[in-house]
């Protein structure tokens, strides 16, 4: 019996977002490193933040109530580009990415990310779900 496996459930994603995406979006995380000054202990200095592009992603506006948030988008990530920058900032997964990120950034605006879910093939994570609003 032959059945879809895991790899190619991450290329076939991967191959979606880069056909129907092309939009990119930042992750924002706190700066590990501060100035070796005294008023940098007293909390003066503001440390910034680390960016991290995500790439590429489909973004959807959602509906948003009267009283609720400005906007609110879902992005969808495939394996390949969270593989990147879970590499690069050498973390143990993306999910470790979404947990500790400061916020997102998408079309100059800032989002803060309300949830994410991961889609799963074989125990192996394929796609990437994140809702996020301003």
């Amino acid at each position: 019996m032959t059945g879809i496996s895991a790899a190619a459930a991450a290329r076939a994603a991967d191959a979606m977002l880069r056909t129907l995406g092309g939009s990119e979006v930042t992750l924002l995380f706190a700066a590990a490193g501060l100035p070796g000054e005294g008023v940098a202990g007293l909390g003066l200095v503001d440390p910034g933040v680390e960016q991290a592009l995500i790439a590429p992603v489909i973004v959807v506006e959602l509906t948003t109530e009267n009283s609720g948030p400005r906007r609110r988008i879902e992005l969808l990530a495939g394996q390949a580009a969270m593989a990147e920058q879970v590499s690069q900032r050498n973390v143990a997964s993306a999910e470790v990415l979404f947990e500790t990120a400061l916020g997102l950034v998408y079309a100059g605006e800032m989002f803060h990310i309300q949830g994410f879910v991961v889609e799963r093939l074989g125990g192996v994570p394929y796609l990437y779900r994140v809702a996020a609003m301003s």
